[in-house]
């Protein structure tokens, strides 16, 4: 008998045979690869994952007898090389070699350095223990049609797409061995692992029917105002195309036109229509999507919606953590790992960062996300220089994966052929929304005043003129001073709003800000952009840096955002800041705006400016800038064979280029009881999902000088993962965190 999994009973009375772990992983990796025409090649791979297990050193390991670092990984990937495979299917094997290979360390660069075993062309030729020649009468492999039938290839797209496959099959590997040896210790151990979701087709009917009360509801005790009923013929149109074919469609409609609600409403149906299996809402940033998911669960109920945002990334939960979970805190956790929820409401860098990872516990959920409806909420947010590998991706899903992909925005940033190489096929019918160059007339509510240079000391002066006002800048730096000398000056009803406060801290000081608003009270709020994308405040004034052209319309949609005042007297101001140069990549950005701007001055957010815009923005950053990494000629494929960098592309594909670290503000009660939590015992996977609302995203550099002077600590027995601010005076509701010459200064020198 050879084991897969010990126990700490001697003499294996209770072990896992790997027999049995080889054909449980398989039957669970066919169903996964099922979903795209993977079933063989997936079920295959889960049979051949731990062929290595077969040899005399492994089970002398797993019973004590032998040292560890056993390879049980290389053995399936040479032997499925050496298999009389033909055509596409000699292809396919590479794959499944790649996947095998790293189904423990992660995917491999077929090619490393000189010496690097990890690559998986010197781990083919590695030698490795020899094998019991039982395996062959106990694998029950079938070796025909492993390539997916209806692939529809795309012209210079071929060496992509087939890798996007292999990481497919990658993810449906394992995921299906780790649910299957999570099985196998929770029943050794007595315990329940609670995987249970509701299956969206069961609960689609009934998401649906409490979508239309609630829209009901709405209708009933909203003002019946001209916005509102253009709200609602949005809602109906959008509706009405929900059986339309899968594939890649947009929705374009105006801020404050009621985006959030039609695309929901569109997913659902077109959920129901097609027998979709879940939908995906990702969001750009962390700072709203609890708001987005809160509103969903008000609507929708509790039962089938997951966030997975954390900014603490957890690694896969070892079992003893699992026995000291709280069943729906364990039940939370383990649906991060593969998305197995009917909704899931996401960041784009969890998205995106998922679909170009080679990490197990990153690409387990991938498989999920065939047969899917994915929302990109704000879709002109992608990051610049991984635009053209994102679209990619997203054309990948959708073309080959079953997959509706729906591109949700004020600001549709023209990512259709031929504006956009390599772009999305979408036809005029693929619009969601009615005439969006009607809407737009329809929902213009302000007036734009180009104000040229403007000092600190000019806007403060023009803010002290109005008793509501947004003024909106491009750096937490420059947000911070304009505040301090506003303040100086003894303006009433002063708001400072920035990503240096944690999101518990912002949502307070969002919820006051309503709350003037809708008083009357004086409210003058000084913020960053993170105000201008799905934060609900309507100002009667506001003033914006001069920046993308997509930020200058986020911007001017917080300005009479429910159309109750006059559009001649809702005056945005446009302006260049005397003192404050903008963030090198918004400079570019601001080149191509104005470009823009002198052709299109009359309506510089009509669609066609938007369009003209965006097309300006690719041809200045050229194909080069638009895949900074070069990530799509990572993956080639010559008459050797494939040539996939899996691994390196993963290290450097980020969607945020500059990189933040985490810092937890404990000041208050509540993360102080999470941090003692912690010490005392508490999984940090749920321990990061309680601290996120309590993080300050630092630049890599300013933290690191915290930690050396005492600042921050992190504690003791997690490495690196939770670091802590111990100097409480850097911290205040008001200003946030305060990290600059924090090797200097203390905090009132610095302020």
């Amino acid at each position: 008998m050879h084991y897969a999994h010990s126990t700490a009973t001697a003499g294996g009375s209770n072990w896992q045979p790997l027999q049995g772990h080889l054909r449980q992983t398989a039957l669970r990796a066919r169903s996964f690869g099922g979903k795209f025409g993977a079933a063989k090649a997936a079920a295959l791979a889960g049979w051949l994952h731990d062929l290595g297990k077969y040899s005399q050193a492994y089970q002398a390991y797993i019973a004590g007898r032998g040292p560890g670092g056993v390879d049980h990984s290389t053995a399936g990937a040479q032997q499925i090389m050496k298999l009389s495979l033909k055509g596409r299917d000699q292809g396919i094997a590479e794959l499944i070699a790649y996947a095998i290979a790293g189904h423990h360390a992660g995917l491999p660069d077929m090619t490393g350095a000189d010496g690097e075993v990890s690559a998986l062309a010197d781990r083919l030729k590695k030698s490795i223990p020899a094998l019991d020649p039982v395996w062959q009468s106990e694998i029950e492999a079938d070796l025909s049609g492993l390539f997916p039938a209806g692939i529809k290839p795309v012209p210079n797209m071929g060496a992509f797409q087939i890798a996007f496959l292999g990481r497919m099959i990658f993810s449906c590997l394992v995921d299906a061995d780790f649910l299957d040896t999570e099985a196998f210790y929770a029943a050794v151990d007595g315990r329940q692992i609670d995987r249970t979701w509701p299956v969206l087709a069961d609960e689609i009917e009934r998401m649906i029917a409490s979508l239309n009360a609630h829209m009901v509801e709405k209708r009933r005790t909203s003002l019946d105002s001209p916005l509102n009923r253009l709200r609602g013929e949005i809602m109906s149109h959008v509706r009405q195309k929900a059986g339309l074919p899968r594939g890649v469609f947009t929705l374009n409609v105006p801020t404050g036109g009621g985006k959030t609600l039609a695309s929901l409403a569109f997913a659902l149906d077109h959920a129901s229509h097609w027998k979709l299996e879940r939908i995906i809402y990702a969001i750009p940033f962390t700072s709203i999507i609890e708001q987005t998911a809160s509103i969903f669960r008000e609507i929708l109920g509790d039962e089938s919606i997951l966030e997975h945002h954390s900014s603490i990334e957890p690694e896969t939960a070892r079992k003893e953590e699992l026995l000291r979970e709280q069943q729906s805190d364990a039940k939370l956790r383990l649906a991060t790992e593969n998305w197995q929820a009917p909704l899931i409401v996401t960041t784009n860098v969890q998205l995106f960062e998922s679909l170009f990872a080679n990490r197990t516990s990153r690409c387990r959920k991938l498989h999920n996300l065939a047969n899917a409806v994915i929302i990109l909420d704000e879709a002109q947010t992608i990051p610049l220089h991984v635009l053209r590998p994102c679209v990619a991706a997203l054309d990948e899903l959708a073309r080959n994966y079953g997959c509706t992909i729906v591109l949700c925005t004020a600001t549709q940033p023209a990512l259709q052929e031929p504006r956009f190489p390599g772009g999305f096929e979408i036809g005029p019918e693929r619009e969601l929304a009615p005439d969006p160059a009607m809407l737009h007339r329809e929902l213009r509510r302000t007036t734009e005043r180009i104000a040229g240079v403007l000092t600190d000391d000019d806007l403060v002066a023009e803010m002290s003129g109005v008793d509501q006002g947004l003024t909106i800048v491009n750096s937490r730096r420059h947000a911070l001073e304009l505040y301090q000398l506003a303040k100086s000056t003894g303006l009433d009803g002063l708001i400072h709003l920035t990503t240096r406060q944690t999101a518990f801290d912002r949502r307070s000081i969002l919820h006051d800000v309503r709350e003037r608003l809708n008083h009357r009270q004086p409210c003058l709020v000084i913020a960053t952009s993170l105000v201008e994308a799905g934060v609900d405040v309507d100002f009667p004034r506001v003033w914006r840096a001069e920046a993308g052209l997509d930020q200058l319309t986020q911007a001017a949609g917080r300005c009479n955002r429910e159309g109750r005042r006059p559009v001649e007297e809702s005056v945005v101001t446009f302006f260049k800041p005397a003192e404050a140069r903008p963030p090198a990549e918004i400079k570019g950005l601001i080149g191509d705006m104005l470009r823009i701007l002198g052709q299109h001055r009359g309506d510089l957010f009509s669609p066609q400016a938007i369009e003209a815009y965006f097309s300006e923005v690719y041809w200045r950053k050229s194909e080069q800038g638009l895949d900074k990494q070069a990530v799509m000629k990572q993956f080639r494929i010559a008459a050797t064979g494939t040539d996939f960098a899996y691994r390196s592309v993963a290290e450097r594909f980020r969607l945020i280029e500059t990189g933040m670290e985490p810092v937890i503000v404990a000041t208050d009660e509540e993360p102080q009881g999470i941090l003692r939590a912690l010490r005392g015992g508490m999984p940090p996977g749920l321990g990061a999902r309680k601290l996120q609302n309590h993080l300050v995203q630092v630049p890599p550099k300013d933290r690191g000088k915290l930690i050396e002077n005492g600042h921050v600590q992190f504690v003791d027995g997690f490495g690196d993962q939770f670091a802590v601010l111990m100097t409480a005076d850097l911290y205040s509701r008001e200003i946030g965190l305060i990290w600059e010459k924090a090797d200097e200064l203390g905090f009132d020198g610095i302020i």
